[in-house]
């Protein structure tokens, strides 16, 4: 897998409104990402007091969509987000068995890792490794990138996986951090960028980010424009590093890296729609749908339609539905329908606003 800052790294929380979202994707928008993919959260069952599935049901589907929704292109795939003691029934490591799944299917899926994984993540990435030799995505958050000890830790990894900076792939995971005095942050995130050991010689480097609010009940106003502060952050980062490298524009798309784990049967989630606009997203949001239903997505649509930052029906597959919806050739779907449509339009937005930013000269 070899690209550079030109590209885009979404990380994608591999649910039914993402993999959707991806799906739909133009041809050239798929050929200029690449989805750094993370297996969901089993989920727990607030009146059963226990998770929603077993792991081995959870994790049964997962190869098949990467195969059937993404292709065998190149992704990433961490298994962050599940339980570090979770074992299968059969007391195989989750890596193991989806990577093995992965294989199956011919996926290029290249495996995620980070300093501070138990040394049973460790052996099954490295297992991994050796059978596929499609490399390493190391993903680090800026807290450890920040230590003095960054380099003898990566040389420790780096030596337990048998692995060379050059065959492996590296993640400045920013998070959601407070990116305000936008200015003094990113002289910060440049600074710690300039200090990464083996710099030149990853075989790709990623700055990924985000923004976007931890829940909804944050937007107070209706529509409202919240910065794309990961975005506004990158172009300044990038414009700044000048000889030095610089990395690949990541970000969680219209998501937050926090897993909330909210009991349903008590939440009632509100009719919104998160549309990305330049250096921002345009939300416009209702009441929750519970009580006054889907059909306020009509009235949405045709605020989003109205607003100065409509791309436009063909722009992609989520503007598309957004204004068949707006004109009733469309229904008023549902909560994973928003997600997909939202999902939809910000990637093709952002490959779309990386290419303007680089231009013709390929710098910013």
């Amino acid at each position: 897998m070899r690209f550079d800052h030109e590209h885009y790294v979404p990380c994608l929380r591999w649910k039914q409104g993402e993999y959707q979202a991806v799906l739909r994707l133009s041809k050239s928008a798929k050929r200029s990402l690449t989805p750094f993919i993370e297996v969901p959260e089993i989920g727990f069952d607030f009146e059963a007091q226990s998770d929603k599935r077993t792991v081995d049901e959870h994790l049964e589907p997962f190869a098949k969509r990467v195969s059937t929704k993404w292709g065998q292109q190149p992704c990433f795939v961490d298994l962050n987000l599940l339980d570090s003691k979770t074992m299968m029934k059969s007391r195989r490591h989750p890596v193991d068995y989806v990577f093995n799944e992965l294989r199956a299917e011919k996926c290029h899926a290249v495996p995620v890792t980070g300093l501070e994984r138990d040394h049973r993540y460790q052996s099954s990435v490295k297992r991994a490794i050796s059978k596929d030799k499609k490399g390493l995505c190391l993903r680090i958050g800026i807290e450890l990138a920040n230590r003095s000890s960054l380099e003898v830790n990566l040389n420790k990894l780096l030596k337990l996986m048998e692995m060379r900076a050059n065959e492996c792939d590296l993640v400045l995971d920013l998070g959601s951090p407070n990116f305000l005095p936008l200015e003094g942050f990113s002289k910060l995130v440049q600074a710690i960028i300039e200090r990464i050991p083996y710099l030149k010689k990853w075989r790709t480097f990623i700055l990924l980010g985000a923004s976007f609010p931890q829940s909804m009940a944050e937007v107070k106003h209706s529509p409202s424009v919240i910065e794309r502060y990961e975005w506004l952050l990158y172009k300044k980062v990038a414009s700044r590093l000048g000889s030095s490298r610089i990395p690949t524009f990541g970000d969680y798309t219209i998501s937050h890296p926090q897993v909330l784990l909210v009991d349903m049967r008590k939440v009632k989630p509100s009719a919104s729609i998160r549309y990305a606009i330049d250096d921002a997203w345009f939300v416009v949001k209702g009441p929750n749908v519970r009580d006054h239903k889907f059909g306020q997505y009509k009235g949405h649509c045709r605020t989003v339609m109205d607003s100065q930052g409509y791309c436009g029906d063909s722009f992609s597959k989520g503007d598309e539905y957004i204004k068949g919806c707006a004109g009733g050739t469309e229904t008023t779907g549902n909560l994973t329908t928003w997600r997909w449509v939202g999902t939809n339009h910000h990637l093709e937005k952002v490959v779309r606003d990386v290419a303007s930013f680089y231009g013709s000269s390929g710098k910013p």
